[in-house]
């Protein structure tokens, strides 16, 4: 195991097997969650699957309570929510640094909370370890392996465009959304009418996150954020505290040009 890996707690078990698996050690072979048609493509793009890597972290997610009438991020809650999924990713990224890896591509990104106790989550950062077949650097400012969470498809149809991955960037953001007073609540009633309280709200937190996930695209000098998602995740908070959270892939290009490819039109053979 090596240093780092150890400070990051990965399992003395977890580097066994990755050493077992790393190319060029006999009887090698390598492990994969992609489809049949994304372990195709990943190949066809130029990059070999070396393994599954994957992190975890158990949190203990803290306690912050929002005033009853007032619009305000939770920030305790929102560093817990940060930092859980940081220290998976990490964990991820040294899993795959012991392969020898490029990259990691399909990442998902998984929040369950346990039974055995309350207020606590796991958090899974799970993907395919990948290398390139050219001698090319296709690591990141930080030397370490690109993480993203596009298809296989899209990976490929980014790599032939002309562009890399950089690195997964998220940004998150929980929030306690204000209550209507009984009154106001009331008045409303039977009526199309905005809620501007609300709308400020959201509003507010969905900003919050998508910035902060171009901080870190910003970080890694990128040219972009590809395949943007934008969450609402109640988890176990109840209606009025909410976690949005951004999360996308930043990319760079390889060249100037830009090649795109040009969809084809396929006819099945069968009438099913």
């Amino acid at each position: 195991m090596t240093i780092e890996a150890n400070e990051l707690g990965i399992p003395e078990d977890a580097m066994r097997r990755l050493a077992e698996m790393r190319p060029g050690q006999p009887g090698a072979l390598f492990t994969s969650d992609l489809s049949v048609n994304e372990f195709l493509l990943v190949r066809e793009a130029g990059f070999r699957p070396l393994g599954l890597v994957l992190g975890s972290s158990i949190y203990h997610v803290g306690l912050q309570i929002g005033r009853w009438s007032q619009n305000m991020e939770l920030d305790t809650l929102s560093q817990a929510m940060y930092h859980a999924r940081e220290l998976a990713m990490s964990r991820m990224e040294a899993e795959a640094d012991a392969l020898g890896a490029d990259g990691i591509v399909g990442v998902r990104l998984e929040i369950e909370f346990k039974e055995f106790g309350n207020d606590l989550a796991e958090f899974i950062a799970v993907g395919t370890a990948v290398k390139s077949d050219d001698k090319a650097n296709w690591r990141n400012d930080e030397n370490k392996p690109f993480t993203s969470d596009l298809s296989g498809q899209d990976f490929w149809t980014l790599i032939q465009a002309g562009y890399a991955p950089l690195g997964m960037v998220m940004g998150s953001c929980v929030y306690h959304i204000a209550h209507q007073g009984a009154l106001k609540a009331m008045g409303n009633v039977g009526r199309n009418v905005e809620i501007p309280k609300f709308t400020e709200a959201l509003y507010d937190a969905r900003e919050l996150a998508m910035s902060r996930m171009q901080a870190e695209a910003e970080q890694l000098k990128a040219e972009g954020i590809v395949g943007v998602q934008l969450l609402s995740l109640a988890h176990k908070w109840g209606g009025h505290t909410t976690e949005f959270f951004a999360i996308g892939t930043a990319v760079r290009p390889l060249r100037a040009d830009h090649i795109i490819a040009k969809p084809q039109m396929v006819l099945p053979l069968t009438d099913r």
